[in-house]
């Protein structure tokens, strides 16, 4: 066969550095806006990126020439960098290491694109540690609690 061809969704989740609620309201689509940015520029298709104030959801076309690893690591950076040079927040803005990813087939794409636009909706019902335990349960990954969340210090 002459070309490479695939079709490769999935659903990456992760959340503002101590789960602190920075996202907010004001500038917060800039972000996705910038993430998307990021997303196109390294060969994928941005579907549909929405968050709340302590996480965002990205539900992207994956290009398989980059891994997720490197795709992730990149938007983040990216939009730290752009949230710290924009001063959107007091200090220093970071995400939290790792972060969850979850695959879906065609027939999926409207009901994950709506579930991701919903977020501020669910999110009134749901707790973001909740929805990611949902998420870990429902794709059968082993996970040690401990070492799923960074909390900030009281």
């Amino acid at each position: 066969m002459a070309g490479t061809y695939s079709q490769i969704y999935i659903q990456v989740v992760f959340a503002v550095s101590g789960r602190r609620n920075l996202l907010q309201k004001p500038w917060r689509e800039d972000v996705f806006k910038y993430m998307a940015g990021i997303i196109k520029a390294k060969g994928h298709k941005p579907i549909i990126i929405n968050g709340v104030s302590d996480h965002v959801h990205l539900f992207i076309g994956l290009n398989p020439s980059m891994s997720i690893s490197d795709l992730v690591r990149d938007v983040k950076n990216n939009s730290s960098n752009f949230i710290n040079s924009n001063k959107f927040v007091k200090g220093k803005f970071s995400w939290q290491a790792g972060y969850g990813c979850f695959s879906y087939g065609q027939s999926q794409i409207d009901r994950v694109y709506q579930y991701v636009l919903s977020q501020e909706e669910h999110h009134t019902k749901n707790t973001f540690r909740d929805e990611y335990f949902e998420f870990l349960q429902k794709y059968e990954i082993e996970y040690n609690e401990k070492y799923l969340f960074e909390w900030v210090e009281k």
